[in-house]
């Protein structure tokens, strides 16, 4: 039995002076398989038109009830500050029998909390208010 050791008289300090691709090459197919499997999911395969912004300028009525809630929580019923939710539901009450119903405008801080103007919105469909709109402000030109 013979065993191959080498070339007589070669360096064994050689150093390999070629790349192995075969890795490269590996990786490079499993990355474009994986680009070819997500690329339908990403592009939508039903046309849908999305609505655009815009601003519908209305006009307030003296009638209509504005409620604006602070950075603190406080809510205030045009001016006159409303010290609870109950009493809030009382007010509500005596309008939601009107007719026609005003309409329930509601102001929040951007820094309020959402659970305060979540109470208003709670109160309102308690009270069978039917119409409840937001009032904010429009965003800069330019998106920013």
């Amino acid at each position: 039995m013979a065993m191959s050791v080498g070339a007589a008289g070669a360096d064994e300090d050689e150093a390999i002076s070629q790349i192995n691709t075969t890795p490269l090459v590996d990786v490079m197919l499993v990355l474009l398989i994986i680009f070819l499997i997500t690329i339908p999911v990403v592009t939508t395969s039903i046309p849908v038109t999305l609505p655009k912004e815009r601003n519908e300028i209305r006009e307030t009525k003296p009638e209509n009830i504005v409620l604006s809630v602070d950075a603190k929580g406080a809510i205030y019923w045009n001016e006159l500050r409303i010290p609870s939710t109950t009493a809030l539901l009382d007010r509500l009450k005596k309008i939601s029998v009107l007719d026609p119903q005003p309409e329930l405008q509601v102001r929040g801080d951007g820094a309020a909390d959402y659970e305060s103007v979540g109470r208003i919105i709670y109160a309102a469909q308690r009270a069978g208010i039917s119409k409840v709109g937001f009032i904010t402000e429009p965003p800069a030109r330019g998106g920013n």
